[in-house]
């Protein structure tokens, strides 16, 4: 992510905006100190709207899993707990 001073930024505006449509955001500081980023509108919308359930569950390793036809062994052992000395 590219850095921008917020005078360097006022000035080449219009870069900004170019490089933050072609996907990199782009960062601007004010005073040394980071102050805003610059992103395209699609990838903000993306950042805020997480997928629906069923959406995140298909891209998941487990889902992923299950379609190569892998063996998936979810049993575990028994735990007892442990003994708790009461006085």
């Amino acid at each position: 992510m590219k850095t921008w001073k917020i005078e360097d930024a006022k000035d080449r505006f219009g870069e900004v905006v170019r490089l933050a449509l072609d996907h990199e955001p782009q960062r601007v500081t004010r005073d040394g100190r980071d102050a805003v980023v610059v992103l395209n509108a699609e990838d903000y919308q993306r950042m805020i709207s997480p997928p629906d359930l069923f959406t995140f569950l298909q891209a998941s390793p487990l889902a992923e899993a299950v379609a190569a036809g892998e063996e998936l062994d979810f049993s575990r052992p028994r735990d007892a707990g442990r003994e708790i000395d009461l006085e």
